[in-house]
């Protein structure tokens, strides 16, 4: 397993079928093991990507995206992945380079976090409400872990292989976000955001 292979993009999805091709082929062209969890779709979203050189793990029952990243985690640990990073099914997430975002300092931190939000990153197209909402998960999850990050719900984030092995989520939906926080708190994993990161924030209909 070439070292690109040894990092593996787990990518928590539920009716992404018109995007998902789309966020999942530049991680391919870059050499890196695909995992895309599938949440219970009920869009066919494997027939947009059954062409492609992916692991495709699918839950039987919607989960919440959760599960599917705790499913996505155990199934690269079990496939002998050295570094992990989650990553939105949407395309919402763009980086220039994922090592320089994350797997440069999983290598020297047991656990890594990269977000939009911070000197180096971009953020675009951010509507008012969702702004409002991240600034205050941010103080919330500061307060109740002690990890103040300037975007608690950001969807990239790097781990190691010694983190991969702690991490255990059970909060099936969208409270893991603060559960991750937690984790890493509890297991004295280190955690520091990265540059790299940039975000745009678009509607589908």
């Amino acid at each position: 397993m070439s070292a690109a292979n040894k990092v593996f993009i787990l990518i928590p999805a539920y009716n992404e079928s018109k995007v998902i091709r789309n966020t999942i082929m530049p991680v391919i062209e870059k050499g890196y093991t695909v995992v895309l969890v599938d949440d219970c779709s009920t869009d066919n979203m494997i027939d947009a990507v059954k062409d492609l050189p992916i692991h495709y793990v699918r839950h039987s029952i919607n989960l919440g995206q959760g599960a599917a990243i705790q499913t996505g985690i155990q199934y690269a640990y079990k496939s002998g992945a050295e570094y992990a990073v989650t990553f939105d099914a949407d395309d919402s997430i763009m980086l220039k380079k994922y090592q320089n975002a994350g797997t440069r300092n999983c290598r020297k931190n047991r656990h890594h976090n990269g977000f939009a939000f911070y000197e180096g990153g971009i953020a675009e197209s951010i509507p008012g409400f969702r702004k409002l909402v991240i600034k205050t998960a941010v103080v919330v999850n500061g307060i109740l872990t002690g990890l103040w990050l300037t975007d608690a719900h950001n969807g990239f984030r790097a781990m190691n292989r010694t983190a991969l092995g702690e991490i255990k989520i059970t909060q099936n939906r969208m409270a893991h976000a603060t559960e991750f926080l937690s984790l890493i708190k509890n297991n004295n994993l280190r955690c520091e955001e990265g540059t790299g990161a940039h975000c745009v924030y678009r509607l589908f209909t």
